[in-house]
């Protein structure tokens, strides 16, 4: 088990991509802290976990809210005395193109899709600068590094991490702790609901993959697990400040 004995927190880990990267991080020997705000999802994940022999909590929390966050890590710490791995991966999207989306929404959406990945990293960041080494991971999207129709919040924001992630590499490197970022493509989840519905609903969004993807379809979860996990294990030992994208070719058609 290549993660054996670390902790890992990982947010949005109640359903989707976030609950495939929690189950494999488990899987592979990390006690992982399952960060949602819905307190019956995140213990459907913890659940998972240790029906697969795997060990899990669950951390119930709002991300934007940067007291109740900082308040989570800082007991994660006093449990376990140790935080080796952080994957911010929360988010949202929010549809509309400039004239058309809401201020509130965008607003929201930088908050979680950017401002959590912050303030989480902001507070792992001692305690993996004492010990001399950790990992975070960030969740961008193929959105990140392409143009995504009607979509400027999500897009903003998905831009936003790419550079972040840059920075902090950059920065915390000399202290033995790597930044990157994860850009996944079309992943069939729920979080795709509002440019689905943008789109006009299944078939259509359907059709749209079809001709945009190279591959001509959707991933699955697990299809993104992996590379989660090659990022947050020392597999990927001497990368950082890199983003991976995982987008059944559509960066390149």
């Amino acid at each position: 088990m290549i993660l054996k004995d670390r902790v890992a927190i990982i947010t949005g880990a109640g359903s989707g991509i976030g609950r495939a990267g929690a189950l494999i991080t488990a899987r592979e020997g990390a006690h992982v802290i399952v960060v949602d705000m819905d307190f019956i999802n995140a213990e459907e994940t913890v659940s998972q976990i240790a029906g697969a022999g795997g060990s899990a909590e669950s951390l119930v929390v709002d991300v934007t809210d940067d007291k109740a966050l900082e308040v989570g890590i800082s007991a994660v710490v006093a449990r376990h005395g140790r935080i080796d791995i952080l994957h911010n991966h929360a988010g949202a999207q929010v549809a509309g193109d400039l004239e058309q989306v809401a201020i509130e929404g965008f607003d929201m959406s930088w908050n979680l899709n950017v401002r959590a990945h912050f303030t989480a990293a902001r507070f792992v960041m001692p305690v993996m600068k004492k010990a001399g080494r950790g990992v975070i991971l960030n969740t961008s999207s193929s959105s990140g590094v392409l143009y995504d129709r009607e979509m400027i919040a999500y897009t903003t924001t998905k831009h936003a991490v790419i550079a972040m992630t840059r920075q902090m590499a950059g920065d915390y490197a000399k202290f033995g702790i790597r930044v990157n970022a994860l850009c996944p493509g079309w992943v069939d989840t729920p979080f795709n609901e509002p440019f689905i519905a943008q789109m006009g609903g299944r078939a259509a969004i359907e059709s749209y993959i079809a001709g945009k993807v190279p591959l001509g379809r959707w991933a699955d979860v697990s299809e993104i697990a992996e590379p989660i996990l090659f990022l947050i294990s020392d597999r990927s030992s001497y990368m950082t400040g890199q983003i991976l994208v995982v987008d059944g070719g559509e960066t390149v058609a």
